[in-house]
């Protein structure tokens, strides 16, 4: 099998190698786009079963569930780096640009992957039932550092239908509560993610354009669980002093934390060659509050 991912020199992570070939418009199918979400076989729920009643017999601790094929349009997915030779648009620039040019084809392959999706979903719940309490339905980043990559048009046309329909299927059959992963800022598309049904947001990217911590605690902290937002992990906390990590940790609790609602994390990953003394002055200050 061909090389289809490659670690640059000097990075820490993996790009996709871009595998297609030219886009045929008058050839495409939906259908090529969607090889890889199939219906989970039975060992693996049985699997997943067992995970979950040894983990809740074990521990205390909330268990989090992050279920594949789920999420519409994510875009480490695309390329398709698990397949030997992934067909349809696996290129990501043709991606993001066919959300514009081919919404059409792009809502069919979301069609097919939500039909599976639910499928999958009722066999999971009957595998591991009540023990989760969470569930990951979104990994699609819609921001940018300066806002949104689609209008809220686009976000209602072409992804909020499928992402409802999971979500709707969740709270219906379920206690679960489903999380939504979406980096950038994203604050124009907020009310969009509420009616689609997600109960929790992460990272809350506050240094992104229209994340201010206190307005999305205004307006939607009595709708959305703030699951990050705890300290920045582009600036701060690889580049700040403990000092400067100790206080905008006590900043983002006291403003996030009031009546509930936050789980604290930092704003995404932590990132290599972050220092382990901006670590521990994190954690200090998170097991002050606690």
């Amino acid at each position: 099998m061909p090389a289809s991912a490659v670690m640059p020199a000097g990075g820490h992570f993996f790009d996709a190698i871009i595998r297609q070939d030219p886009v045929d418009d008058a050839r495409l199918d939906p259908a090529d786009n969607t090889e890889e979400f199939t219906l989970v076989d039975g060992a693996e729920l049985r699997h997943y079963g067992e995970l979950a009643r040894r983990l809740w017999s074990e521990t205390d601790r909330a268990l989090f569930c992050s279920f594949g094929g789920l999420t519409f349009g994510d875009i480490a997915l695309v390329p398709g780096v698990g397949l030997k030779r992934p067909r349809g648009i696996r290129d990501i620039e043709e991606w993001y640009v066919s959300t514009a040019t081919r919404p059409a084809y792009i809502q069919a392959v979301f069609e097919r992957q939500a039909e599976v999706a639910l499928q999958n979903l009722e066999r999971l719940y009957a595998a591991i039932g009540d023990r989760a309490a969470v569930i990951q339905t979104n990994g699609t980043d819609f921001g940018t550092q300066n806002g949104p990559f689609c209008s809220p048009a686009t976000y209602r046309e072409v992804y909020l239908p499928y992402q409802q329909r999971v979500n709707e299927w969740i709270h219906a059959h379920t206690p679960w509560k489903t999380f939504m992963h979406c980096c950038g800022g994203i604050e124009p598309l907020l009310e969009l993610i509420v009616e689609a049904g997600f109960d929790i947001l992460n990272p809350v990217q506050c240094s992104a354009r229209g994340m201010d911590p206190a307005g999305l605690k205004r307006r939607f902290g009595s709708r959305l669980v703030f699951w990050g937002g705890g300290v920045d992990t582009q600036k701060t906390l690889p580049f700040g002093t403990p000092e400067e990590v100790r206080d905008e940790v006590r900043r983002r609790i006291e403003t996030f934390a009031p009546g509930g609602g936050f789980v604290f994390s930092s704003i995404h990953n932590v990132q290599a060659m972050t220092p382990i003394e901006n670590l521990l002055a994190m954690f200090d200050v998170v097991a002050e509050y606690r």
